[in-house]
Formats: structure tokens, C-alpha cells, sequence
């Protein structure tokens, strides 16, 4: 720590024991800003206001070349950080407590970042969090396609690896160390496990000049670390005892109608009713799968417009598939002949 760095520090600290007092619970200072032994950071970072008076203490100015930001990040704002909806985890994780108004103050903000180490040796949090980044890298991935201007495209295709980045930095159990740390992929030969060309692929996506690599190196990072984020997937399984295989029999005689209708479909030959119809009953099928241990169901690999008839078996054999699954629980469908044999049973 350098003397404007200390006399900054003192500054700061005087100003908030003298005017906010009763306003600032902490002054926090994080290393990992640090930039040519500057003191960035180190003299602080932000404050942790508990009155709206004390976000006034807020300010930013330079000194000799180098700005300085006092900032304000509320509690809240810091459990956002620690359940890693806030994307400054370096200014949590990393944090040094330069003043605190009271040991009250100091316990809670420690509880706060030890949740935040917690969550992040918490592989199905971590897994969930992942997945997270990677729709958000998606969601800027479909809005780039639609893009022409090439200053857009970089910055999209730099937004799209930063949160890649993040999903494999929260799956290794780690965070952004240093304010670089993102930037250099090589960085991330440390880590257990990336996903397949990864830094291959960012480095490429630092030197490309065109439109149409930035895109396709887009995708390609996306699908590659798609692949791997699929490797940390936790499952809730439950035992096979536990599951209530009732609701899958109610599931089906509800489901049975909309089968009906994608037989109907394929006899008279109406292949866009009948992919309509598939489509919403494969993404029926994706959950089941799930919730009662079932194998895969693929409806709609061999759906063929003018082979209607061979999809038609495939969807039976699926039928038929989940009938018996139920029937292997000892659970017996509601299914009757007639109306008179429904009316009698009820």
C-alpha cells in the first residue's frame, strides 16, 4: 500500500466517523484491482450504506492519472453477490474490511462470504448458477445473429465468452481472482476441467475481424461449453420406491387425448398437425423422463413428413412403453370400455 493509497484510506474512514456515522456500517477495500502497484482498490473499493444519508458518501475523482470510485453496495446488493446473482464476486470474495462501525456489522458481512465460498463448493448450486450464464451467453448469441454492425458483433461475442467464462469458473469452485483474470484465457489451463477448445475458441474470438467468424466462433463456444456444463448436471433421484407412479397413470389418461390426436393426424396424412401435436408431447415426455426414472423417449428424431406411418409406430411403441411402466408399479389405469362401466365404478 502506497502513501496516497494510506492517506486516501485515512480519509476515507475520518469522513465516515465524522459526517455518517450513523449511516455506513462498513468500508470495504479489494485487492485484485491493483494495477502497476497503483493502490486501486486497496485505499477502497465501496461502502456498505444502512441509511439512504449514507449513500452520499458516494463520490468519484482522480488523482495524478488514476480515478477513484467510492461506491455503495448495500446488503442486499452483497447477498445478491454471495448467491452469485451479482457478478462482482471479487468484491466479496476478496474484500478487507477497512472500517466497521460495530463487530455486529463485521460478523454479518463475514457470514455473507462465507455463504459465498459455501455456494461455490456446492456442485448443484454452482451447476445451477452455470446454467444460468449460459442462457444469458444464449439469449446475446440470438440477438447478435440479427446484427450487422461489427463494433456490435465483437462486443457481443466478448459478452458471450465472459459468461461462459463465469459458468466454468463457478463449476471448477472458483471466481474471478483479480480484475484480469477473465480477460486471459490461458488462465484457465489451472482449472480441473474446461469444456473441449475453450481457450481455443476465445482466442479466436480476441483475433477474429469478421462478422461471420465472430458468429460462428459464438456458437462454437456455446455448444462446446454447453457439452460441458451437461457433465455437471445433478439429479434429484429419487428411489424408485419413493415415486408416486399414480401421477403418471393421471398423467397419461390426460396425456392419451393428445396421442389420440397425432394417430388421427397421421392417417389422414396432415404432417403439420402432426408435428405441432409431437412437439408438445416430446417436451411432456423430456419431464417425465425426469420426475419418474423412465429412459429416453425420442418422439421426434424419426418424424419424416412423408413417412407419417413410421412415426406413427415410433409414437405407439413409446405408448406403450410408459403403459407398462405404470403397470410394472402396480398401478392400474383408469381406462374404460364403455360409459356404463365408468358410471358403475363411480
Amino acid at each position: 500500500m502506497n502513501i496516497t493509497t494510506e492517506k486516501l484510506m485515512d480519509w476515507a474512514i475520518d469522513k465516515i466517523k465524522s459526517e455518517y456515522y450513523d449511516d455506513v456500517a462498513l468500508l470495504i477495500g479489494v485487492e485484485g484491482y491493483n494495477i502497476n502497484n497503483d493502490g486501486h482498490g486497496e485505499c477502497f473499493d465501496y461502502f456498505v450504506p444502512v441509511t439512504n444519508r449514507g449513500n452520499e458518501l458516494s463520490q468519484t475523482f482522480i488523482i495524478n492519472g488514476i480515478g477513484y470510485d467510492l461506491y455503495p453496495r448495500s446488503w442486499e446488493r452483497t447477498e445478491r453477490t454471495a448467491s452469485l446473482d451479482d457478478t462482482g464476486t471479487l468484491c466479496l470474495a476478496n474484500a478487507k474490511i477497512l472500517y466497521s462501525r460495530s463487530s455486529e456489522d463485521t460478523e454479518r458481512f463475514e457470514s455473507i462470504r462465507q455463504k459465498l465460498f459455501d455456494n461455490l463448493s456446492d456442485s448443484a448450486f454452482v451447476y445451477r448458477k452455470a446454467l444460468e450464464k449460459l442462457d444469458i451467453a444464449m439469449d446475446l448469441y440470438r440477438t447478435m445473429m440479427f446484427e450487422d454492425k461489427l463494433y456490435k458483433i465483437k462486443m457481443a461475442a466478448g459478452f458471450i465468452a465472459h459468461y461462459l467464462s463465469l459458468s466454468v469458473m463457478y463449476l471448477n469452485g472458483t471466481y474471478e481472482k483479480n480484475w484480469k483474470e477473465s480477460k486471459i484465457p490461458h488462465l484457465f489451463e489451472r482449472f480441473d476441467s474446461i469444456p473441449d477448445n475453450f481457450i481455443e475458441y476465445y482466442q479466436a474470438v480476441i483475433c477474429a475481424d469478421s462478422e461471420v467468424e465472430l458468429k460462428n466462433l459464438a456458437h462454437l463456444l456455446i455448444a462446446t461449453s454447453r457439452k460441458f456444463i451437461a457433465k455437471y448436471k445433478v439429479t434429484n433421484d429419487i428411489p424408485a420406491k419413493e415415486r408416486d407412479f399414480t401421477k403418471l397413470a393421471d398423467w397419461y389418461q390426460e396425456c392419451c387425448l393428445y396421442l389420440r390426436r397425432i394417430y388421427y393426424y397421421c392417417d389422414i396424412n396432415d404432417s403439420t398437425a402432426a408435428f405441432a401435436a409431437a412437439c408438445g408431447i416430446q417436451s411432456e415426455l423430456n419431464i417425465i423422463k425426469d420426475e419418474f426414472g423412465l429412459h429416453e423417449m425420442d418422439m421426434l428424431s424419426c418424424f419424416d413428413a412423408a413417412n407419417l406411418e413410421a412415426f406413427a409406430k415410433n409414437t405407439k411403441e413409446l405408448e406403450e412403453y410408459i403403459i407398462s411402466e405404470i403397470a410394472l408399479h402396480g398401478i392400474a389405469i383408469k381406462d374404460y370400455k364403455t360409459l356404463e362401466d365408468f358410471l358403475s365404478a363411480n
